[in-house]
């Protein structure tokens, strides 16, 4: 869920590490039955606090840098990847992978973040929407608008 509202591995894992650690610092002495919404909810709350400082400091980094100076490649990018996969799969599954990626891209953050929660976090309603701090009609609406336009996205996508 991270990675697809950030776009960035690196500041996903940070994300992901942060929300953790704050749901044990702050509700180690709740049930376990709690963690897994009291968890997205602040996973939810941390990737919008990102939000937020990302668009600060890239303005910043706009201000301050020309395009030149910031871009650099990273070494480990170069590096040859020993799966298992053939290239065709490889290529064939990675294509999958970016039309998703590219249709969540486009939905709003909280529908993002409803779909995720729902499809593949596999919540219902009402621990979504206690995840999200909203109601369940919030959830049930933005999880339908979400379905709909990942439906329009991926429509003339035919991976065969």
């Amino acid at each position: 869920m991270a990675v697809i509202a950030t776009g960035h591995r690196e500041d996903a894992l940070d994300i992901v590490q942060d929300a953790m650690t704050k749901l044990v610092q702050k509700y180690a002495g709740r049930g376990a039955d709690e963690w897994g919404p009291l968890f997205h909810r602040i996973l939810q709350t941390t990737i919008r606090d990102w939000y937020r400082r990302s668009k600060l400091r890239n303005g910043l980094r706009h201000f301050f840098f020309s395009s030149d100076e910031t871009a650099e490649e990273n070494p480990i990018d170069t590096l040859p990847d020993n799966q298992q996969a053939t290239p065709e799969e490889m290529m064939d599954s990675g294509q999958d992978m970016k039309a998703i990626e590219q249709a969540l891209a486009q939905l709003s953050l909280r529908q993002q973040q409803v779909f995720l929660l729902r499809a593949w976090e596999g919540m219902d309603v009402k621990q979504t929407a206690k995840a999200m701090s909203c109601s369940e009609g919030s959830v049930k609406t933005h999880y339908s608008r979400a379905i709909q336009a990942l439906r329009s996205s991926l429509q003339g996508y035919d991976h065969e």
